[in-house]
C-alpha cells in the first residue's frame, strides 16, 4: 500500500518517526515534505498529500501539523478526500470503519509517539464496513459533486 505523508515544520519529527516505524513491504511512503524544521505553511502540505490520494497515486494519506486541525481542513478541500483528525486509536479505527476516511490527520504537539503509532496502525489496517455507512458516504460525495 502506497501512503502519501506530509507535514508542516511542527509535524516533521513525528512524520519521520512514522515513516521509520511503518516503512515495510506492506507500507510504502511517498514523503511530500516538509523536509526540515524551517517554518512552512501547512495548507501546502495537506493539499499535496490529498492530491496524491485523490488522483490515485497513493491509496491513503497521513498529514501532520501541530494540532492536526489546520492540515485536515486543508486536505478536506480536495475533491474525494475524507480526512479524519484523530487523537486516539479508537477514533482512527472508526474513521476507517464508518467514514471510509482516506487520510489520517495527526497533531504532533498533542499526540505522543506511542499513541500516534497505535493510531496510525488502526487507520492503515482498518477496513470500511460499507452497508448503511456507504449510504452516508454517498450523500457526502453527491454534495461534493454538486458544488
Amino acid at each position: 500500500m502506497k501512503i502519501a505523508i506530509s507535514s508542516d515544520h511542527r509535524g516533521y519529527t513525528l512524520k519521520k518517526y512514522i515513516i521509520e516505524v511503518f516503512a515495510s513491504e506492506k507500507f510504502e511512503f511517498l514523503d511530500l515534505g516538509t523536509h526540515g524544521k524551517e517554518s512552512v505553511d501547512y495548507p501546502d502540505y495537506g493539499i499535496a498529500a490529498a492530491e496524491a490520494v485523490s488522483t490515485g497515486e497513493c491509496s491513503m494519506g497521513i498529514v501532520i501539523c501541530s494540532t492536526g486541525i489546520g492540515i485536515s481542513i486543508a486536505a478536506n478541500k480536495v475533491k474525494g478526500i475524507r480526512a479524519a483528525h484523530c487523537t486516539d486509536p479508537f477514533s482512527a479505527r472508526m474513521a476507517r470503519r464508518h467514514n471510509n476516511a482516506n487520510i489520517l490527520a495527526l497533531g504532533a504537539d498533542i499526540t505522543g509517539t506511542a499513541i500516534a503509532e497505535e493510531t496510525v496502525l488502526n487507520f492503515l489496517t482498518g477496513e470500511f464496513e460499507g452497508g448503511r455507512h456507504q449510504r452516508r458516504i454517498d450523500k457526502i460525495t453527491a454534495y461534493e459533486e454538486k458544488y
